[in-house]
């Protein structure tokens, strides 16, 4: 099972990714929004925003997201680590209901080049 540092670490690696992305995928990452990130195995959220093409992480709690973020993900700490390192396809994972994906229709559709 990954750890909270673990994932933290996985998400610094995804907005590093994010960051350096161009063409559509620059375009859907630079949305501002609200985010959180909930890790079911480990009943811990980060919460922050996606902001500028990069996940701004501005806390870590306990339990499920204390506020509706506007782009709400739900998936365990080892999906997020394999997802990161590009041993989970996120398109696939997401379609089988593994990992949860919840924002706004516009949103939606933005992020899906991400996918």
């Amino acid at each position: 099972m990954a750890t909270i540092t673990e994932c933290r670490a996985a998400l610094d690696r995804l907005s590093d990714n994010l960051a350096r992305a161009d063409g559509e995928v620059r375009g859907a990452a630079a949305l501002d929004r609200t985010l959180s990130c909930h890790l079911t195995d480990l009943d811990q959220t980060f919460t922050g925003r996606l902001a500028a093409g990069r996940i701004e992480v501005e806390d870590t709690v306990a339990g499920p997201p204390p506020a509706k973020a506007q782009i709400r993900l739900r998936m365990t700490g080892d999906d997020l680590v394999a997802m990161v390192d590009g041993e989970l396809n996120f398109a696939k994972a997401w379609a089988s209901g593994r990992i949860g994906l919840e924002a706004g229709f516009r949103d939606l559709l933005k992020l899906r080049t991400l996918l």
